[in-house]
């Protein structure tokens, strides 16, 4: 049995390489919450783009969860994960700088932008499917809901300030010159990721035999053969499909109806965001004081009625400040549900399943965000923004319905892996009597390798990837 460290027995900011990861986080959010604002500002004010190629245009950024997000994560396993991280962050660096080289030669097109976003997000699918996989191999279970909470806390900051950089840094140099920043991001946080000195082993190769597809069904079965992971992906998915008709549709509707130039457009984005820095702040108490399972239900059913405040935002600053209280409380919301449920995830799946798991849940979750994109940009041009943000509330509405159906209602706290041991036992037993292709997959999915377990009383995977 390793020990834990008293360094990080002590926290998660004890630990020098958490630290590390959460520089990285920083840095990388940061430039990407100003490209979040000058990334549609390009096509909506320099290339005059309609709503539709918005729509199409945030489509692409996500559309990688539905091409790659299922093998991202078979072959995630197979690697070492803080390496992939670092390419991952490199090559989104040089797609983010492409856009003002080639913005300087005057030759700016929507084509381009749509192949920066497809190439972005496949990395992005990637980075962040590794990034999930790693943070258990760096903290204990234990500690994985501070953790989670302390990496929510950045990014929510970042989406504090980052919108208000990215619209002063549009109105100061243009759009096109303001995603240099996103690029700068991206190499630093690749930067503090080589510093990371936490080992890493090299993954078991696959076995003689063993296709990419049945690698791939492993994390599907384990996913599907979890009630409370099916109904934590359903509702996930429902709520994402909500928030990518908003992100198609709120730079439009923040500019042609509430009449913001690139400047009070960050500042209501960056003051959105403030809802969320407080549930990064708060999820860990309040899953303390209140059950991880019922912080889960209670942060969509309470926090989605104030989605209703964005279709009634109008011109001018009244407009502009519904919309961004409305932001605010369901970003709460928002941020408190990821910090349990993903928490929850990672302390559930055995460490050699997680990459396959994470991408699983991801293509699931984040596959509905294309889609909604696509919906949001097509119905903002047919029936105007104010129309496509009605159908956003309502949408946001349905959210806890899964949650409401299911047995996570009657729950105050979620099961840990402990939970399982006896319905672990029995499905392997159950699958040496009846070896049928479905029972052989789902007992190899529901079990790791004995060697590759926590020992009891140290919960931390042997050190392997990250994120």
């Amino acid at each position: 049995m390793s020990e834990t460290s008293p360094a990080v027995a002590d926290g998660p900011m004890r630990s020098r390489d958490f630290r590390l990861l959460l520089a990285g986080a920083a840095t990388g959010q940061l430039g990407a919450q100003v490209t979040l604002v000058a990334l549609p500002l390009v096509a909506v004010l320099a290339l005059d783009a309609p709503a539709f190629q918005v729509g199409l245009l945030t489509a692409a950024e996500t559309a990688a969860f539905l091409l790659v997000g299922l093998p991202a994560g078979a072959l995630t396993d197979r690697m070492r994960k803080r390496p992939l991280m670092i390419r991952a962050d490199l090559v989104r660096a040089v797609a983010m700088a492409s856009i003002p080289a080639v913005a300087l030669a005057d030759a700016l097109t929507m084509a381009q932008l749509y192949v920066v976003a497809l190439v972005t997000g496949v990395a992005t699918v990637f980075f962040d499917v590794a990034h999930q996989s790693y943070l258990p191999q760096i903290l204990p279970r234990d500690q994985l809901v501070a953790g989670n909470g302390a990496l929510e806390t950045v990014r929510s900051t970042a989406q504090v300030t980052g919108p208000g950089v990215g619209g002063g840094l549009v109105q100061l140099v243009g759009a096109h010159f303001a995603v240099i920043v996103d690029a700068v991001g991206y190499v630093l946080s690749a930067l503090f990721l080589s510093r990371v000195k936490q080992p890493e082993e090299a993954p078991e190769p696959a076995a003689a035999g063993r296709s990419l597809r049945k690698e791939i069904g492993e994390g599907v079965r384990f996913v599907f053969g979890h009630p409370l992971l099916r109904v934590i992906a359903l509702t996930t998915g429902l709520a994402n499909l909500c928030t990518a008709v908003l992100m198609a549709t709120q730079t439009v509707h923040l500019v042609r109806v509430v009449g913001l130039r690139p400047g009070g457009l960050g500042m209501v984005l960056s003051a959105s965001a403030v809802g969320g820095l407080l549930g990064a702040l708060c999820a860990g108490r309040l899953a303390a004081r209140l059950g991880q399972a019922r912080v889960i239900l209670l942060s969509v059913l309470v926090t989605g009625p104030f989605a209703l405040l964005w279709p009634l935002s109008g011109h001018g600053a009244s407009g502009a400040a519904l919309f961004a209280a409305g932001s605010a409380v369901v970003s709460f919301g928002a941020v408190v549900y990821n910090v349990a449920q993903v928490s929850f995830r990672q302390g559930l799946c055995p460490p050699r399943l997680l990459g396959r798991m994470n991408a699983t849940l991801r293509f699931l979750m984040w596959g509905t965000l294309p889609l909604g994109a696509l919906l949001g940009g097509a119905l903002a041009q047919s029936y105007g923004s104010r129309t496509a943000l009605a159908w956003c509330a309502v949408g946001i509405l349905a959210v806890p319905l899964p949650l409401l159906l299911s047995p996570l209602r009657r729950m105050r706290d979620l099961p840990g892996p402990q939970d399982d041991a006896g319905q672990d036992d029995a499905a392997r037993d159950d699958a040496a009597q009846d070896p049928g292709p479905q029972d052989d997959v789902l007992a190899a999915a529901h079990q790791a390798p004995r060697e590759n377990a926590p020992a009891e009383g140290d919960e931390r995977p042997a050190p392997a990837p990250t994120r």
